[in-house]
């Protein structure tokens, strides 16, 4: 009796298999309503391998067909018009529920050309159902398309799984009545959809929608600033902003360089690096390219972390912070600026907002830029009490320098970013930002490892009097010295080191690999000059490999420059004491287990010695916090060389 049941609950799942399999057997879906933007629509779904549908216009055109009701799509075979094969390239088929697309998805990229007289067929990625298909052409394509058929099932399908272009996430948006986005003044309203996690993640937001950039924004490529209808964390990114940017990298062909800035202000421990990763963008059903989801540069939680100010924040201490302002090449273009009234720096005041921004903050923030432009070309300089240090924060001003002339980046004055805390006395620079031509791809610096003098000193690009602030700063022999150490202890602990940066070269080539193809099929620049190119390289590896080379021909230059050289003290060819033990505390190291007094030599990152001395057991060297080499000798023998971190 068991046996039986076991075989009939056997039968019934089986059999409910088979009906389930059954219904939803992929088969060829047919409508008679068509849909598209112009012209003999019908072409496309009559079955003739021989006519043809082209769109009026070279951009923007579709056809596409009314379901009816909600299919799941799981095959799509198409035919490219004779003789324009080609020309079917990057087009995309979209799948929506709105009869405007404004919802629709992605669900086939065309990639190769396709045979001619000839349905191709291709599998179709997507579990979700819907009732609007269609063929969107490429750039230029104006569709010339023969024939398509869709296979699939009727069914609301499921939220399973969606398709990517390729391994990069995917960010497809619709602008209300597909507009084009041609202002960087104006917002469109649309939607926009995040496929990422190879299909089964996906982000959906109504949002608003504008150009932005600057030199950018005349590029055929467009850079774009979303603003979402709710706050997210955009591909597990940290921020949770509306706020975000899409960076074109129209005249950076590795389309890593921002990326690349972005690591060394990881590596250097600026107080905020934007974040930022490589994605593929589709704007109204046109494929874009690869671009760069990254946050706006705003004051917010991690992003620029400080006080928010309100319009009656006119006394102290909430007039004293936070403001975000930006050392501006373009800042006569924006609405809230100043000019400096010593070295004539043109500086836009980022925060407060244009339109929060009152006479009282924007006077007070005019006058301390002013009062630290005085003390910092005044007779007394370089006193800690009457010069400039009240006013600039050294560290984040030598991190933001090193990581300029790392990359070589010609704009570093051109666009800097400065912020000022409430409370806090001190203008501090960061973050990084505008990395498009750094890393060799400046023609006006070209090569830049030739010139023996600084990038912004030379060749840079320089808004105003940015320059002779900079000149200045460096002018000061204690802080050239604090830039030398700080400089030999990134070097000195492996993270400034060609290996592992060129390594994240090669991580970002690898996972832009398919995608970069896909970008300059639609972006042929790859044999000539765009923007600031010094040379053609031919083919993306010859890009990405001459970022490799000046990585570490840089890192060369950097050592000659600032006097590196590691470290190193001989232990002679004596037998090697054992059991000796170093202590570090703040400020202090202590040796302990000697048995009989010894040498200590201690040297510093740079080299320099900095105590030599006899020591016995429980020597205690009062030292500065830092990172040092020490070695012991004596009539016995010599200890190995100790590295040791003092706090």
């Amino acid at each position: 009796m068991k046996v039986t049941a076991r075989i009939l609950l056997f039968l019934i799942v089986f059999f409910s298999g088979q009906l389930l399999s059954a219904q939803s057997v992929s088969e060829k879906i047919t409508s008679e309503v068509v849909m598209g933007s112009n012209g003999a629509l019908e072409n496309a779904f009559d079955g003739d391998l021989e006519t043809f549908y082209a769109a009026s216009q070279n951009s923007g055109g579709w056809v596409g067909l009314d379901l009816g009701e909600q299919h799941v799509i799981e095959k799509i075979a198409y035919c490219p018009r004779r003789n324009y094969a080609s020309r079917l390239v990057l087009g995309i088929f979209e799948g929506a529920n709105t009869p405007d697309f404004g919802d629709a998805v992605p669900l086939l990229m065309i990639k190769e050309v396709p045979e001619q007289n000839k349905l191709t067929e291709q599998t179709v990625q997507c579990t979700k159902g819907f009732r609007y298909i269609r063929f969107v052409s490429p750039s230029e394509g104006r569709c010339n398309i023969a024939e398509i058929e869709l296979y699939g099932f009727k069914g609301e399908g499921t939220d399973g799984a969606f398709y990517q272009l390729t391994n990069l996430p995917t960010i497809s948006i619709h602008t209300a009545n597909a507009a084009d986005i041609v202002s960087k003044e104006y917002y469109l309203k649309g939607i926009v959809t995040i496929i990422s996690e190879n299909g089964k993640e996906v982000f959906a937001d109504s949002l608003e929608i504008k150009g932005r950039g600057n030199a950018s924004w005349d590029f055929p490529k467009k850079p774009y600033r979303m603003k979402l209808f709710n706050k997210a964390s955009l591909l597990g990114l940290p921020a949770k902003e509306k706020n975000w940017t899409l960076i074109s990298n129209y005249g950076d062909k590795t389309l890593m360089r921002n990326l690349l800035a972005f690591d060394l202000s990881k590596r250097l421990q600026l107080d905020y690096t934007p974040a930022g990763k490589p994605v593929d963008v589709i704007l109204n059903g046109e494929y874009k390219g690869t671009y760069q989801l990254c946050d706006q540069i705003e004051v917010a939680k991690n992003r620029v972390n400080i006080e928010k100010m309100k319009p009656e924040d006119v006394s102290f201490p909430e007039l004293s912070g936070g403001y975000l302002l930006e050392i501006d090449g373009y800042a006569q273009q924006e609405i809230s600026w100043f000019r400096s009234s010593r070295s004539y720096t043109p500086v836009t005041i980022k925060y407060p907002k244009d339109d929060e921004i009152v006479p009282e903050q924007k006077t007070y923030i005019t006058d301390y830029f002013n009062a630290m432009e005085n003390a910092l070309f005044s007779p007394d300089y370089r006193d800690e009490t009457l010069g400039y240090s009240r006013y600039i924060d050294k560290e984040s001003f030598i991190r933001h320098f090193l990581i300029g002339e790392l990359s070589g980046n010609t704009d570093t004055y051109w666009s800097t970013y400065i912020y000022k805390k409430r409370n806090d006395s001190l203008l501090r620079f960061g973050p990084v930002w505008d990395f498009d031509i750094a890393f060799e791809n400046d023609f006006r610096t070209f090569p830049i490892n030739n010139n023996p003098n600084w990038i912004y000193a030379s060749s840079g690009s320089s808004a105003g009097g940015a320059r002779s602030l900079v000149n200045r700063l460096l002018s000061d022999s204690s802080l050239y010295e604090q830039l030398r150490s700080v400089y030999a202890l990134y070097r000195s602990q492996g993270i400034l080191q060609d290996s592992s940066l060129l390594a994240v070269v090669d991580q970002y080539a690898e996972d832009m690999h398919e995608s970069q193809q896909l970008n300059f099929i639609r972006w042929d620049i790859l044999n000539r000059n765009v923007h600031m190119n010094p040379r053609a390289y031919g083919s993306y590896a010859g890009e990405v490999n001459n970022v490799k080379e000046y990585i570490r021909k840089r890192l060369e230059w950097m050592d000659k420059k600032l006097d590196y050289t590691p470290p190193v003290i001989s232990s002679a060819t004596l037998p090697v004491l054992s059991d000796i033990l170093v202590r570090v505390s703040e400020n202090k190291i202590q040796i302990t287990s000697l048995v009989q007094p010894q040498q200590v030599l201690v040297k510093d990152i740079l080299g320099r010695t900095i105590v030599s001395q006899t020591a016995s057991d429980n020597t205690i060297i009062t030292i500065e916090k830092g990172i040092y080499l020490i070695l012991l000798t004596g009539s016995s023998g010599a200890s190995p060389v100790i590295k040791c971190v003092v706090p």
